[in-house]
C-alpha cells in the first residue's frame, strides 16, 4: 500500500479554513484542477454516503463517496467509485488542525491505495504534488484572496 501526501500552513484561523473548505462539493471553487462539482442523487454535501462527481480541466470525471465528515477534529474521508486512475482501495483525508503559536492553520491531505508497481511512482507524483500540494496551495490563495 501507498501513501501520496501533503500538507501546508494556511496563514488563516482553522474555524475560517475549515468552514471553506469542508463542503464537499465545493473543490471547484478553489482547486484549479477541478472544473465543476455536483452530488448525485441530490443528496446534500455534508451526508456521509453522498457521492460527488468532478469533472477535470482534462475532462476526465471522477465519483467520489464521502465516508467519514468529523467537524470536531476537522477532517472528511472519502474514497474512489470511479476514476481515471489505475489505482485499488483509494481513501484519502484531507484535515485543519490550528497552529496555537500563530493563529494559523497546518493543513493535510493524503491518500492510502494500492496500485501496480510499475505505476506507484507515478501516482504518488500525481496524487502528492499535481492534486494535494497544487489544491492545498491554492486554498491558500483563494482565502487569502477571500480575506483581502
Amino acid at each position: 500500500m501507498a501513501r501520496a501526501y501533503a500538507s501546508a500552513v494556511i496563514p488563516v484561523e482553522v474555524e475560517k479554513v475549515w468552514t471553506f473548505a469542508r463542503d464537499f462539493d465545493n473543490l471547484p471553487a478553489w482547486h484549479p484542477a477541478i472544473v465543476s462539482s455536483h452530488i448525485e442523487d441530490g443528496s446534500v454535501a455534508d451526508a456521509v454516503g453522498c457521492v460527488r462527481s468532478l469533472t477535470m480541466t482534462d475532462g476526465g470525471v471522477v465519483r467520489e463517496r464521502l465516508l467519514r465528515l468529523d467537524d470536531p477534529a476537522r477532517c472528511y474521508t472519502y474514497c474512489f467509485v470511479e476514476s481515471p486512475f489505475a489505482v485499488r482501495r483509494y481513501e484519502s483525508t484531507i484535515r485543519f488542525t490550528p497552529i496555537t503559536e500563530t493563529g494559523h492553520t497546518f493543513a493535510e491531505w493524503w491518500a492510502d491505495f494500492d496500485a501496480d508497481a510499475a505505476v506507484e511512482p507515478e501516482l504518488l507524483t500525481t496524487f502528492g504534488q499535481d492534486v494535494f500540494a497544487t489544491g492545498l496551495k491554492a486554498l491558500r490563495s483563494t482565502l487569502d484572496t477571500l480575506a483581502a
